[in-house]
């Protein structure tokens, strides 16, 4: 699911710009997608723009965020880490963090992959046509080990 969700950010850069489902169903396939991990990355990306309607009314920023042990469990240590870093960081307001735990959880493994909520939070700012500044883009796309130090 989550190569289908990449290829859709680089091929599309906005939601509004994918075609219908069936549509869009078409052309994965004919660029070698399996059906099923078509159809479960539709229904998440449908997920998504539901959660993007809940959340769209305004939290506080200095909002408190408790992780109930279920999320906990789904998320685990490393993503839950990652979206406090985003916090802390001013790039990921309240909101947006509950789009990204809604859709995380949403996902069947446990604990999620780092590398797979990275995925999402891309997909999130994608979903709101927010493009993420540089230094976060590198933080979802370049692995640790490839960095330059300057």
């Amino acid at each position: 699911m989550f190569e289908v969700l990449v290829y859709l950010y680089e091929t599309y850069w906005r939601p509004d710009a994918c075609p219908e489902h069936d549509q869009l169903t078409r052309k994965l396939s004919a660029v070698g997608f399996e059906t099923d991990e078509i159809a479960e990355a539709l229904n998440w990306l449908d997920g998504l723009a539901e959660t993007a309607q809940a959340h769209s009314g305004e939290q506080s920023p200095d909002s408190l965020r408790v992780y109930s042990p279920t999320e906990i469990e789904r998320l685990g240590e490393d993503s839950i880490g990652f979206v406090a870093f985003l916090e802390s960081a001013g790039v990921l307001p309240p909101a947006m963090r509950e789009m990204v735990i809604d859709r995380a959880t949403a996902v069947g493994d446990s604990p999620l992959a780092l590398e797979d909520l990275k995925v999402i939070v891309l997909m999130v700012f994608w979903s709101l046509g927010e493009e993420p500044d540089a230094l976060i883009l590198d933080e979802l796309f370049v692995a640790p080990e490839q960095r330059l130090i300057h």
